[in-house]
C-alpha cells in the first residue's frame, strides 16, 4: 500500500464511517486510516483503506461482539480525537 495511489472516493478501495467508536475499533484491528474528511463542521468522515475483513470487524463492533484491548482502544481514541480537533 505504501506507494499505491488510492482514490478516496472509490468504494472499491476505501471503507468509510462517521462513527468514532467504530473507527477506533478499526484502528485497534490494524486497519489503515487514510484520511479524516472534516468538511462538515458537525461530523467527520473517517476513510480507511479497504482490506479483507474490515466490514466484518465493523459489523462485530456494531453487534457488540468485538473484543479489543482496553488500553489500545483508549490510545487510538485519543489519537483520533487529536486528528479531529487539530
Amino acid at each position: 500500500m505504501k506507494n499505491e495511489k488510492v482514490s478516496l472516493d472509490d468504494p472499491a478501495f476505501v471503507f468509510t464511517t462517521y462513527d468514532l467508536g467504530c473507527s477506533t475499533a478499526l484502528l485497534c484491528a490494524d486497519f489503515e486510516l487514510l484520511s479524516v474528511e472534516k468538511s462538515n463542521p458537525r461530523k467527520a468522515l473517517f476513510i480507511f483503506h479497504k482490506k479483507i475483513g474490515i466490514e466484518e470487524i465493523a459489523n462485530k463492533y456494531f453487534a457488540d461482539k468485538l473484543e479489543v484491548k482496553a488500553r489500545s482502544f483508549f490510545d487510538n481514541l485519543k489519537a483520533l480525537k487529536n486528528k479531529l480537533y487539530s
